[in-house]
């Protein structure tokens, strides 16, 4: 049963999470358009003292992003606001980027922030200033079961379908939480802020890590930790030696760009190993594993299994779910068996589980097992 709360909206306070984009703007006109009392609010997260770089940028978490927030708020006639979660963002979600890079894994800050952030953080600042709901901007579906219990449903014929980076969602939060933007396309999107004659109706989608801009990952971990990459070995299979790296955070599982090593067949990196400082390299054949382990595993229900299930499995986010046996383990982790072997599981990123549209929750991968 997807939920509507539309017939008891008049009363119903709504705090939305407005990042400046489309999405989310469009998210809060059409809540006023239900009769909710819509609020905005935006999430200070940049610098204190921002160079040129954040205060242009038009990334979500930009000045530019305020700005662009702040006008919608106003062609929408809602109280605004700027919420400060600078030190929680630094805490909860750059500082594990850099620290997970630095191990030799690859993280995703997005889930982090979600996690941590937009789900955690500033619903229960919604919840303190006596709002209802939170609401968010993003492709994704919230429905009851027959049960009471709420899940989590992607959008499977929308190409814009969030739920790979929101299965950490609990119960509490589902329950608190409104995405007003479930079940329409991106191209409908823009055509109703066009009608409703936001300003951001044609602004472009952003597609970067926000706090990282106009640079890599690996110039940003120097420029903020002062580390150096230090470098190290690649080495094959078997441990033979076949050139030198520039660092471990130059590196993540699955890349072919930047390794510069002659060989007769195209090499990529199979793996990456911080103790030793080494970077394995092989074909891409030896790239597809069968199983992989995770950790931290977390189900939307609350209930973790106790047996094997059947399940779909998105490695990331750009992948589509495939078939696979979840077993679970002790201490928090699973082990996924798939069907067929799949493509650069890559330590760091988020393994998440679906059964059909529902989605069951997920993992952060600890690595694979090859063929």
């Amino acid at each position: 049963m997807e939920i509507n709360h539309t017939e008891s909206s008049a009363k119903q306070r709504v705090l939305v999470a407005m990042s400046g984009g489309v999405d989310s703007s469009v998210a809060a006109y059409l809540l006023k358009q239900q009769g909710y009392d819509v609020t905005g609010a935006t999430l200070q997260i940049w610098p204190d003292d921002p160079d040129k770089q954040v205060c242009e940028d038009n990334g979500c978490c930009s000045l530019s992003a305020v700005e662009d927030a702040r006008r919608v708020a106003s062609a929408l006639d809602i109280p605004y606001y700027v919420l400060n979660f600078k030190a929680l963002f630094e805490k909860n979600v750059i500082d594990p980027f850099v620290d997970t890079y630095l191990h030799g894994e690859t993280p995703n800050p997005c889930i982090l922030c979600n996690r941590k952030i937009k789900f955690e953080a500033m619903l229960e600042k919604a919840l303190a200033l006596g709002f209802d709901f939170l609401a968010t901007g993003h492709y994704a579906k919230i429905s009851r079961s027959d049960t009471g219990r709420y899940e989590l449903h992607a959008e499977q014929d929308n190409p814009k379908d969030q739920t790979y980076a929101l299965y950490s969602l609990t119960q509490h939060q589902l329950s608190h939480l409104l995405l007003p933007i479930s079940g329409i396309h991106k191209d409908r999107i823009r055509q109703i802020a066009c009608e409703a004659g936001l300003p951001v109706a044609n602004k472009p989608d952003s597609q970067e890590i926000c706090f990282v801009r106009q640079e890599s990952y690996a110039d940003y971990i120097h420029r903020r930790t002062g580390i150096t990459p230090v470098q190290g070995d690649f080495v094959d299979a078997s441990g033979k030696i076949l050139g030198k790296h520039r660092g471990i955070i130059y590196y993540t599982v699955g890349q072919r760009k930047g390794i510069n090593i002659s060989s007769s067949e195209a090499l990529y990196v199979l793996a990456v190993d911080a103790k030793k400082n080494q970077i394995v390299l092989g074909s891409n054949q030896q790239l597809f594993s069968s199983q992989l382990r995770a950790k931290d595993a977390h189900f939307i229900s609350g209930v973790l299994p106790t047996d094997t299930l059947s399940i779909q499995a998105k490695i990331r986010y750009s992948a589509r779910p495939v078939p696979a046996f979840l077993v679970p383990l002790d201490q928090g982790r699973v082990k996924l068996t798939f069907d067929e072997p799949v493509r650069a599981i890559t330590p760091g990123q988020a393994v998440v589980f679906y059964q059909g549209e529902n989605v069951l929750g997920g993992a952060i991968i600890e690595g694979s097992e090859p063929i």
